[in-house]
């Protein structure tokens, strides 16, 4: 049986539609079929029916004359629900924005990807203002772990929808966002690649904040090859500029310290074969300490986190007021911790996030980093929806590994390595100091096939 549309990979659907094997009417028409027989109707919040069919003919009309915009022309795409959509509200995964007025216009980057011919489909659900790395949502529901055949588990945060959409077969590629490790932590949970670009990489115009020293975004899809094309769209390129480095010979450090605390047998198992098979490969894998990472922990439970800080102050007002009562209780919990961080601890996290950058990147020179991406696989849902003590520990250790990239201004890619408890995915997050995406992108474009294994 021929695969789904939204089951291809982007070059695959790429293939068919320059080809003129598929016409992008018929693979939109087909998308929204498979979304609306989708059991799961907490993925999306808000489909694009019209404005995706208006798309998807004008690329069909440029495909059938001869003016493709490139490789990406007629690939359908979902946004997470933080990108301005022209015309609609951006509602952030929360109720209290529905009735903020439509934009003007789209976000920055969607208009970059509408200009390489990519057709939005939808947005996808998240957690609310992006501030949890669970992805449960209270106002929209939470979208299932397509993975998790035994009870229904966590999609991961808070790019939650953006992974399933994707991990579902339902679009090739979604849009997320990562302040604490929200693309890279659903990619992991949910089986697929995930690429955090460092932060500045692309403009942020039109994307709703969390905390802006730390926002950056990415893509959700199945391979890194699809990853660097996408990237490559985003800075208005009709190719890319990455390539692929040969394995043999890439230095790939992995810190012993903090990154393994805690973590599942399964998960451990997983990564580790994965080492070995780099290893084999001809990748040179060294072992060390990472001192900024037991730093940044300490000054967590000293001053409280940045992300905490610059969250309050983005939703001091809204916390005072009314709204808060429609919002999701553990995100008001959360971001009002951020009110006890006074003005010299933030600017005390400041300057050690400043030193701590550079004694990193003189640490780790040329090598790349690799860790779990999640210290343990996607737990149940219903547990967590319960106990808030559960939720609080659950979310902090999930968003540890993660955050701690985001805190040190790395770029990072998840990569799915095999699988650990209830037969979930486990994802091995590789990564590279600040500025550096291009040789990570071309070392995962090599490495990813070793790092897969036998697991699809």
């Amino acid at each position: 049986m021929t695969k789904p549309f939204g089951a291809m990979t982007v070059a695959q659907l790429s293939v068919l539609i320059q080809s003129g094997a598929a016409d992008p009417v018929e693979i939109v028409r087909s998308i929204f079929e498979g979304i609306d027989k989708h059991p799961d109707k907490a993925i999306f919040t808000v489909l694009l029916k019209e404005r995706a069919v208006e798309e998807a003919r004008a690329s069909s009309r440029r495909i059938r004359d001869g003016r493709s915009l490139g490789a990406l022309d007629g690939i359908p795409i979902a946004w997470k629900d933080l990108f301005d959509i022209e015309g609609l509200a951006t509602t952030a995964g929360s109720k209290v924005l529905t009735s903020a007025a439509p934009t003007a216009s789209d976000a920055a980057i969607v208009t970059a990807l509408k200009r390489a011919g990519m057709i939005s489909v939808g947005r996808t659900n998240m957690s609310e203002f992006a501030f949890s790395g669970l992805g449960i949502n209270p106002h929209y529901g939470t979208p299932q772990n397509p993975h998790g055949i035994d009870v229904p588990r966590i999609p991961g945060g808070s790019s939650s929808g953006a992974a399933v959409a994707v991990a579902a077969g339902l679009v090739p590629v979604a849009m997320g966002t990562d302040t604490g490790g929200s693309v890279r932590i659903p990619a992991a949970l949910n089986g697929i690649a995930g690429y955090k670009a460092t932060r500045g990489r692309y403009t942020m115009d039109g994307v709703f904040p969390l905390a802006k020293s730390l926002d950056s975004l990415g893509p959700l899809c199945r391979t890194v090859r699809d990853a660097v094309w996408i990237d490559a769209a985003m800075h208005g390129l009709t190719a890319s500029t990455v390539c692929a480095r040969p394995l043999k010979g890439i230095e790939i450090a992995i810190p012993q310290n903090v990154v393994f605390d805690g973590v599942e047998h399964g998960v451990a198992a997983a990564f580790d074969a994965a080492v070995e098979r780099l290893a084999k490969a001809g990748a040179i894998i060294s072992r060390m300490a990472m001192p900024a990472f037991d730093e940044i922990l300490a000054s967590m439970a000293r001053c409280g986190a940045l992300v905490t800080a610059e969250a309050f102050a983005l939703h001091r007002e809204r916390l005072a007021g009314p709204e808060a009562a429609d919002m999701d209780r553990r995100v008001v919990m959360r971001t009002r911790l951020g009110e006890k961080t006074a003005t010299p601890d933030y600017i005390a996290i400041l300057d050690l996030r400043a030193r701590l950058i550079a004694e990193s990147e003189r640490l780790i020179g040329d090598r790349l980093l690799a860790f779990p991406s999640v210290a343990h696989v996607a737990p149940p849902i219903a547990p967590l929806e319960t106990d808030d003590d559960l939720f609080v520990a659950t979310n902090a250790k999930t968003l540890r590994n993660t955050a701690l990239g985001n805190f040190l201004d790395w770029c990072g890619v998840s990569i799915p390595c095999g699988t650990g408890d209830a037969g979930m995915p486990v994802g091995f997050l590789l990564s590279a100091p600040a500025n550096r995406d291009e040789a990570l992108l071309g070392a995962a474009l090599s490495a990813e096939a070793v790092i897969r294994g036998d697991f699809v």
